[in-house]
């Protein structure tokens, strides 16, 4: 017996197997784009110009902010030592010697939370 090959089947296999191929190439197409991109290690990793700059500038306004600061809290906590000293027992001049005191140490505590701040956001920059 002689099987009888129908020509209608045989086309739309033909077309199954066209798309079948045509898939594989897209998705082999693909698979390969993908391999690439992530493999490739020597992608520009360098920080952009706009993010350099603002971390030197952090790191300067940090530097010139401790440089002045931390000289001046000494002299104002110097100055208020000396008042309180040579007070000889004035209420007015210990109270004020002791504002001046409080105030230097808390000023100069500021800074350096600020500085601690601008250390967090440069952190989270770079």
């Amino acid at each position: 017996m002689v099987k009888k090959i129908n020509l209608e089947n045989n086309k739309n296999i033909s077309k199954y197997q066209i798309n079948k191929k045509y898939y594989f190439y897209i998705i082999f197409t693909f698979i390969l784009i993908l391999i690439l991109l992530l493999s490739c290690n020597s992608v520009n990793a360098a920080d952009p110009k706009i993010v350099k700059k603002l971390s030197d500038a952090f790191e300067d306004i940090e530097d010139w902010i401790l440089k002045l600061s931390t000289p001046a809290a000494a002299v104002a906590v110097g100055v208020g030592v000396f008042m309180k000293k040579f007070s000889f027992g004035d209420e007015e001049k210990m109270r004020m010697a002791k504002k001046v005191i409080r105030g230097s140490l808390f000023s100069y505590g500021f800074i350096l939370a600020i500085d601690l701040i601008l250390s967090a956001i440069n952190s989270l920059i770079g």
